[in-house]
């Protein structure tokens, strides 16, 4: 691994910040700290960053301890949420900055902003002030000035909160093309899971100052171990008594469980249905346009369920009956969450001969 913490702890008075933190992460990936407000996971980045103090345990980069450094000494490239641009620097006065402290000669300089410049996009913006730019222009003078001393590892703190949607999957689409092209060892803070899956390579998810899963988008998603990863990634619905439901009979009664919108299929009612065992009656409750597809409620034995259908499929309305067809849960108690699959999904492709 290349940067690792190791039983790392942080307090602010009593609140514990940071709990028994242990992970790793390769050379060259682009992972995720991905947790809601106040999980730990800025507090992390500016430990890793030598901003804030770790109390004990320890923290490595290329098998080196880097605790007892300082933050000018640790080779990290920082981006702030904020951007902390020099508002009386011209965009060539921000990237060169840390060449500058660091001493390096004016061609030098003059090489290395000029190389930014043209991986940033950023030309013919060289003489501008920060005032003059736009967010996402502004996010990329601040993402060239962590590069521009060479850094062993970038960290990132919500590096597209202050930007506009569109803006924001731009910058996204972007950077992960930028990281994976230079080869340097990344690490983002985000609270949006949609930005975590799409950008990183492996996502470390916490929760009240803890690290509760570490694994790629694709195993977080469709395989959270714990009750909080369940719910927190992607659009879900909590429900109770899913052992009414036709499939998940031996589901215990005190059992909760996760559905989400693509774990659903709605259909007519007199449409033929695959699993007709164990698709359900239910009753339309809303119908609404979500742009690019629909997003409809629907209510089965008085459990309330949300799924989206696409535009080009036939128009369920409010109050219609419809089949309902739920062919997977994530159920969980207090400390941990399984998959369960609707048996009838089993059998039709083991009958199948697939």
């Amino acid at each position: 691994m290349y940067v690792e913490l190791k039983g790392v702890n942080k307090k602010y008075g009593d609140y514990p910040a940071s709990h028994d933190i242990n992970f790793g992460v390769k050379k060259g990936q682009l992972v995720a700290l991905l947790g809601p407000s106040g999980s730990g996971k800025t507090t992390i980045l500016r430990m890793i960053a030598g901003l804030e103090s770790a109390d004990s345990g320890d923290i490595l980069i290329n098998g080196k301890r880097i605790n007892d450094l300082t933050a000018s000494k640790r080779e990290i490239g920082f981006v702030f949420q904020n951007y902390a641009l020099f508002r009386y620097m011209t965009v060539f006065e921000n990237i060169a900055f840390g060449l500058s402290v660091k001493k390096y000669s004016k061609n030098e300089i003059k090489a290395r902003v000029a190389e930014l410049i043209e991986l940033t996009g950023l030309s013919g913006l060289e003489k501008r002030y920060p005032s003059q730019l736009s967010g996402g222009q502004k996010q990329r003078v601040a993402f060239a000035r962590a590069l521009a001393p060479k850094p062993h590892v970038l960290l990132l703190d919500e590096p597209f909160a202050a930007v506009d949607a569109k803006i924001r999957k731009e910058l996204r689409t972007w950077l992960k093309a930028v990281i994976q092209k230079i080869g340097i060892t990344s690490i983002f803070v985000t609270h949006d899971h949609e930005e975590a899956i799409e950008v990183a390579d492996e996502i470390i998810v916490t929760n009240k100052g803890r690290v509760v899963q570490q694994a790629t988008p694709l195993i977080i998603y469709q395989q959270p171990k714990t009750p909080f990863v369940a719910q927190f990634i992607g659009e879900s619905d909590v429900i109770n008594n899913i052992n009414r439901l036709k499939g998940f009979e031996s589901v215990t009664e005190d059992a909760k469980a996760v559905v989400r919108p693509e774990f659903i299929q709605l259909f007519k009612r007199d449409e033929l249905v695959q699993y007709e065992a164990s698709v359900e009656l239910g009753i339309v409750e809303s119908v609404k346009f979500r742009g690019s597809f629909l997003e409809i409620s629907v209510a089965v034995k008085g459990i309330h369920l949300v799924t989206n259908r696409s535009l080009e499929k036939a128009i369920f309305e409010c109050g219609e009956t419809v089949q309902v067809f739920i062919y997977r849960l994530y159920v969980f108690n207090e400390t941990e969450a399984s998959v369960i699959e609707n048996p009838n999904t089993r059998l039709s492709i083991l009958g199948s001969g697939l």
